[in-house]
């Protein structure tokens, strides 16, 4: 059992290598360990306070979007609003254009109609004064046959000629 119980001088020198050891790592090791613990505590520190920014940045761009994206919903119905309106107005714009177009075409079918039936009128007057004068012609001959007929004819439009002066 030897094995298991160690010599003084074993435990002394184990002891002193011990007490150097610690005594080193006290004065360089463990500083240099809390230090880096503490940077790193820090680093971590700020990378929590980096994310909990990130994420208030990230909030206030979510509710830009959404702003945005309402302002875009409002902007595009003000469009469609807009673009009813101007399509109202066209179509407005066409049929007012139409009717006035449609009563030119019916005006100016009215004046040809007219002039037509004035044309047709002027036509029939002189035909029917051209037939008139044919009958009146007949009739005269008919009545200048003899000379009698002859002379009491120019007597009497003698005497009404004398009557209109």
């Amino acid at each position: 059992m030897q094995l298991f119980t160690p010599e003084f001088g074993l435990a002394f020198w184990m002891f002193v290598a011990f007490l150097g050891l610690y005594f080193i790592l006290a004065k360089w090791g463990w500083p240099a360990i809390i230090k880096m613990m503490e940077d790193r505590a820090d680093l971590i520190d700020k990378g929590v306070a980096l994310s909990r920014e990130a994420q208030a940045q990230l909030d206030g761009a979510k509710a830009d979007r959404d702003k945005l994206i309402a302002e875009a919903r409002v902007e595009q119905a003000e469009i469609l609003r807009e673009a009813a309106k101007m399509r109202n107005q066209i179509v407005e714009d066409a049929k007012a254009q139409a009717t006035e177009e449609a009563q030119k075409v019916a005006e100016q079918a009215q004046l040809r109609i007219e002039q037509t039936r004035k044309e047709y009128e002027h036509q029939m007057r002189l035909e029917v004064t051209e037939v008139a004068l044919q009958i009146a012609e007949k009739v005269l001959r008919h009545q200048m046959e003899n000379d009698k007929a002859q002379q009491a004819l120019v007597e009497k439009y003698l005497a009404e000629a004398e009557n209109k002066n």
